[in-house]
């Protein structure tokens, strides 16, 4: 490799493709939706969520991609992960009908697609741990965003009803998706971030958990009464943090199933 080639491969190229427009587009139509209400409430909260979860999704691999290529994974570019585009994070069962029925069902933000890093490129394990941590960070950070608002009354829901209880629950999601990838169990990101760190001998023991680590989690937290609850407690802690009425979230899931 040239000193030329080394250079263009480190230096960023984020290139945001015609898709990732189209769901920005989106987001900003079920906003629109929201304020005009030209049509039912409830599509309208469920056109803004739904594109609002699609972008975080975006920018939640999009997070860990890049982190891992500022890392030392300098195939990243190559794979198409900066270009900001939906397809190229998507799985069609993990990605689209998983998250989209765990919304349904409970409200969980469950983020589902994925990158592939080569992550014996990465420099450091800080740096691993860094990839990992990168993606629920940005769900966090996209928390605050939609929901500050609504705390600091930029967004009242006096004057917008609609578009606040949306956010409300746009929000929540995110903070869903944050507090169940920071858990240590194989297959999230909170296992990723400590397995550079663990001996192989450990990493090889826990291997065959990962492929069954999530399913496992899902259900003890629809069935297990105090998972449960600690989940939705620590949540409903992070909400309050931002001073976010727990209705405006409740009435904004209830009208996101419009059809009910």
């Amino acid at each position: 490799m040239t000193m030329f080639d080394t250079q263009t491969s480190r230096t960023p190229s984020v290139r945001p493709g015609p898709a990732f427009v189209v769901v920005l587009a989106s987001v900003a139509l079920g906003a629109w939706l929201t304020v005009a209400r030209p049509i039912d409430d409830g599509i309208a909260v469920f056109v803004f969520v739904t594109s609002g979860w699609i972008l975080s999704l975006i920018f939640h691999e999009f997070a860990h991609a890049f982190v891992a290529w500022r890392g030392g994974d300098h195939s990243i570019p190559a794979k198409g992960y900066l270009t900001l585009d939906p397809r190229r994070y998507t799985d069609p069962v993990t990605s689209i009908v998983l998250p989209l029925v765990f919304v349904l069902m409970g409200g969980i933000g469950l983020p589902g697609g994925a990158v592939w890093i080569d992550r014996s490129l990465l420099n450091s394990t800080a740096r691993a741990s860094a990839v990992s941590l990168a993606g629920p960070f940005t769900n966090l950070a996209l928390g605050a965003v939609v929901l500050l608002p609504l705390s600091t009354g930029l967004v009242e829901p006096t004057t917008y009803p609609v578009l606040a209880v949306a956010m409300a629950f746009l929000g929540f999601l995110q903070l869903t998706a944050f507090v169940l990838n920071m858990l240590p169990v194989p297959g999230l990101d909170g296992f990723g971030a400590l397995e550079p760190h663990l001996s192989p001998s450990v990493r090889l023991a826990l291997a065959p958990v990962r492929r069954w680590g999530m399913l496992v989690l899902i259900g003890a937290l629809f069935f297990v009464d105090p998972v449960r609850d600690v989940f939705w407690s620590t949540v409903g802690a992070l909400m309050g943090l931002f001073g976010v009425d727990d209705s405006l979230f409740r009435v904004g899931w209830q009208l996101y199933r419009f059809w009910e």
